[in-house]
């Protein structure tokens, strides 16, 4: 039996992160209520805004002070003036790989009543309809400390090094074909062997000595560049998207982009043997040209708190969740992005609404 109490980490970090952050909780709260769930938080300032003051984005013993939470919730990272690679190396990549959360999952939908900017983006349940899952490899690939900058004047350059290993490609490959399972049985694995020749075909060989345990998913491999052209062209053909690190990461941008808006976009940072805490987060970043303005889109936040609810195994809850997001959605509430004029208060309340208490 899963437990009913859990211990949550509370980073809303940057931006519009302390705006969307309540939102989730409230959500939680609620859905809590109605399901014998209790959630006690613990906020931590960690920032680009403690950066400023401190010199680190978090403590020295930062990731301790985390490690025996149930999982993290974080609203965003990144703020001008700290260089994105210092904010996101200081904080988001090292809980990601100290707590080995090798998966990326970032669901996406079109929702009926969100227009997307393509005109054949049909809504999920729709025959043809937009409802797929990017599974992106969360801890080595392109995203390596190797390398540095060498030389100087017009002879300096930069080496960046990759770095595939057959049990990281085997396990995120094993993840994405189990959840095509779970779904609608198909699966597309990007890569670029016919350009990057050592790294990309060493992946195609591991995924496809995966695909052998899996033979129900019908799956094939598919060169970066195609793949994208072909998620705008018919969105609606795609299942499960498996990427290595950079890939996936901008796979799932583009994706969230053909569903309407990044605001909505949740993600999930997983430690799938759940012996460290996963973390979810919505994708849309700090967005500091509308912090403090009230207009930021809580869905992103709260529909990663509805992935955190499936992850400590309270799927009936976080279907809920889930279901009265689209619902809300579906009633006309919009919040600017989406074409609407909803504030960030009246999309939670609109939620909250139809989880029965507001």
């Amino acid at each position: 039996m899963p437990r009913t109490s859990h211990r949550i980490a509370l980073i809303p970090g940057d931006g519009i992160g302390g705006e969307v952050i309540p939102p989730a909780t409230a959500v939680l709260d609620t859905v809590g209520r109605r399901h014998g769930l209790t959630f006690t938080y613990d906020t931590f300032d960690w920032s680009c805004e403690r950066y400023a003051v401190e010199g680190a984005m978090m403590p020295p013993d930062g990731l301790d002070r985390i490690r025996a939470h149930d999982a993290i919730l974080l609203g965003a990272v990144g703020w001008p003036g700290v260089p994105d690679h210092v904010s996101l190396w200081g904080l988001l990549i090292p809980i990601r790989r100290e707590f080995d959360q090798y998966v990326n999952m970032r669901p996406i939908s079109v929702f009926d009543g969100v227009q997307s900017p393509l005109k054949d983006a049909l809504p999920r349940g729709v025959d043809g309809g937009v409802d797929l899952v990017i599974v992106r490899e969360n801890s080595e690939g392109e995203y390596s400390t190797i390398g540095g900058r060498f030389g100087h004047g017009e002879g300096e350059f930069a080496l960046q090094e990759s770095v595939f290993t057959r049990a990281g490609i085997r396990r995120i490959a094993e993840f994405g074909f189990s959840l095509a399972e779970e779904r609608r049985g198909r699966l597309v694995a990007a890569t670029k062997s016919n350009g990057i020749v050592h790294t990309m075909p060493f992946w195609d060989e591991v995924v496809s000595e995966s695909a052998a345990a899996h033979p129900g998913v019908t799956w094939h491999l598919e060169h970066i560049d195609a793949l994208a052209a072909k998620m705008v062209l018919h969105p609606g053909d795609f299942d499960v998207v498996l990427g290595s690190n950079l890939f996936g990461d901008i796979l799932s941008d583009l994706a969230a982009a053909v569903a309407g808006s990044i605001g909505i976009a949740p993600s999930a940072n997983l430690n799938p043997s759940g012996e460290w805490p996963s973390m979810f987060e919505p994708v849309h970043g700090s967005a500091p040209d509308i912090a403090g303005r009230g207009v930021a889109n809580p869905l992103g936040a709260i529909w990663s708190a509805s992935m955190m609810l499936d992850h400590l195994g309270h799927r009936e809850a976080g279907a809920e969740v889930l279901e009265a997001i689209r619902a809300s959605v579906r009633d006309g509430h919009l919040t600017r992005d989406l074409g609407g004029t909803a504030s960030t208060a009246e999309m939670t309340h609109a939620v909250l609404d139809r989880l029965g208490e507001h």
